[in-house]
């Protein structure tokens, strides 16, 4: 009876050390993930689950225009399985240094089947503004300089995206294909909610509201609501005083009543046009973490300001 007694303590006092040892075989087991941006880590963990470990390359707060991988994400890159590539500016001059250092990395492009939209510069007439928002034309492109990446802040293209995730991850880890495909399922029926919930605050506005813009990241998310966005920047940079006077005449003659900035660029132009609007300054970063409530609020804001 003694000897049960020793063996049971024994037991008690072992047994967290053997849980401790089973999470960490767990921890191991899942896939290491890397990402550009933090909207795609967000749709990542909604495919992948508790089966992925994500990285995210450009932290909170940085511009992927600039930003440059500090040499502990290098040594981490090495044991990613995956990298998810968006189209962003930080891939185009990073992701060959990347896969060249970590050989063994699948590199999928969550951006495969869908056509970009030329990025947005500013707009000086009517015909130019027609032009902007649809924007698939040679002349087009010159004028405005290269396509848009921002292709996450559109719901329906995020259902795209997710299906190249959901592929991506069953081509590294097919042995848990199914809990993949449930965990995408899922998520699409987020997005179809998510969607409907920002058409509902539409509907009733009619086709062509018009939202200005500093930097002209949101073209994707107008054109999924038809919305026309108007950019404030003149090719990456603050507009000059005759810029601003027809930015105030265009705001007023078409009732814009908000200015979205966000927090990589300057919003002292927005606040200027807003002020003679008598509109308001609105902060959408469109790399926030939380991404369904951040195209929730922008959405909202838009519906509120028009007249």
């Amino acid at each position: 009876m003694a000897m049960v007694k020793t063996l049971a303590g024994i037991v008690a006092v072992l047994l967290p050390f053997f849980c401790f040892g089973l999470d960490l075989a767990g921890a191991e087991q899942k896939i290491a993930v890397t990402v550009s941006i933090q909207p795609q880590k967000y749709f990542v963990q909604r495919v992948g689950g508790d089966l992925v470990d994500i990285t995210v390359m450009v932290p909170a707060g940085a511009s992927p225009h600039s930003y440059e991988p500090k040499p502990q994400q290098m040594v981490a890159l090495a044991k990613s399985k995956i990298y998810f590539a968006m189209g962003v500016n930080f891939e185009q001059a990073w992701l060959d240094k990347l896969s060249a250092a970590s050989p063994k990395m699948l590199v999928a492009y969550t951006a495969a089947g869908i056509q970009k939209r030329f990025m947005a510069r500013h707009t000086h007439s009517h015909e130019e503004s027609e032009a902007e928002h649809h924007g698939h034309s040679e002349s087009a492109d010159s004028e405005h300089g290269g396509t848009d990446p921002h292709i996450w802040l559109s719901p329906p293209l995020v259902m795209l995206q997710a299906h190249n995730i959901l592929t991506g991850l069953i081509q590294v880890d097919p042995e848990n294909r199914e809990i993949y495909e449930v965990n995408y399922r899922n998520f699409i029926v987020e997005l179809v909610d998510l969607d409907k919930k920002i058409r509902d605050l539409f509907w009733r506005k009619g086709k062509g509201l018009k939202f200005m813009v500093f930097h002209p990241a949101w073209g994707y998310f107008a054109d999924a609501y038809g919305l026309q966005q108007v950019p404030v920047e003149i090719e990456g940079k603050e507009p000059k005083a005759r810029d601003l006077r027809h930015l105030i005449e265009l705001a007023g003659q078409t009732g814009i009543g908000v200015l979205f900035v966000q927090p990589q660029f300057s919003a002292r132009s927005a606040q200027t046009i807003a002020d003679e609007i008598g509109g308001r300054v609105v902060a959408a970063d469109p790399l926030a973490v939380d991404w369904q409530n951040n195209l929730l609020h922008v959405a909202e804001a838009i519906a509120a300001a028009a007249k």
